[in-house]
């Protein structure tokens, strides 16, 4: 049995932004054979699919698939429409309009499929509930709830298993995710990170996720690989 057959197989849901590329690092580094799940939504910032495809690559994942869903046929969220326009950094309150309805829910319900196929029981989702803009499926009640909805919706209960949904993330500050990141090796300038980038790929420099992406480079005294518009 070669080693391929012997380590434990793991999705996982990678966007092609800084903490996904981080979140499929660490997943390796436990010694899971990696299958990369990413999504191509209608987001504004497609430009990610394209790091996604370059973070794969190098990362030598056992197979990457990109599914096509278009959530623009109901937008709801600056990232999928384009009536809503992405706003400054800090300038809302609450849950902000770059929060794409259910995204989450979608992406993990789609792993839990592919997982089932090949015999993965281990998920990787780079959700943060510190250094993050707010969105519901962040939290650690959601994740824990969707382990459960998981098993219950597959075989695993009739075969007295479950699903594991590793956030390695969840609890750690963006300066932290970008340190162990560079412990790890990752090459951060192929992730993006920018919610409205120019057509030339450039990161606005202006939206919470261009914000919370530069100082989390700051704070961990790292330089910030990423081309920035302003």
């Amino acid at each position: 049995m070669n080693e391929k057959e012997v380590r434990p197989k793991a999705v996982v849901l990678l966007s092609g932004g800084l903490d996904s590329a981080t979140c499929l690092a660490i997943a390796q580094s436990r010694g899971f054979a990696c299958y990369a799940l990413s999504f191509d939504y209608g987001q504004r910032h497609e430009i990610e699919l394209q790091c996604a495809r370059k973070i794969a690559a190098q990362a030598k994942v056992e197979q990457h698939v990109v599914i096509k869903i278009d959530l623009r046929q109901w937008g709801g969220s600056a990232l999928t429409s384009d009536r809503i326009a992405v706003p400054e950094a800090g300038s809302t309150e609450g849950i902000p309009v770059t929060y794409v309805p259910a995204r989450n829910t979608i992406f993990l319900s789609f792993a839990t499929g592919w997982a089932e196929v090949i015999g993965a029981r281990h998920l990787f989702i780079g959700v943060n509930s510190l250094d993050y803009s707010g969105y519901p499926d962040c939290r650690p009640e959601f994740i824990a709830a969707f382990a459960e909805c998981a098993r219950l919706g597959t075989k695993a209960a009739d075969e007295g298993w479950k699903f594991v949904i590793d956030a390695p993330l969840q609890y750690l500050k963006k300066a932290e995710i970008i340190q162990l990141g560079v412990q790890l090796g990752i090459d951060y300038s192929l992730t993006h990170s920018c919610y409205n980038p120019t057509p030339e790929g450039l990161a606005c420099g202006h939206c919470d996720s261009c914000n919370l992406r530069h100082h989390g480079f700051v704070e961990a005294g790292v330089p910030d690989p990423t081309r920035y518009a302003n």
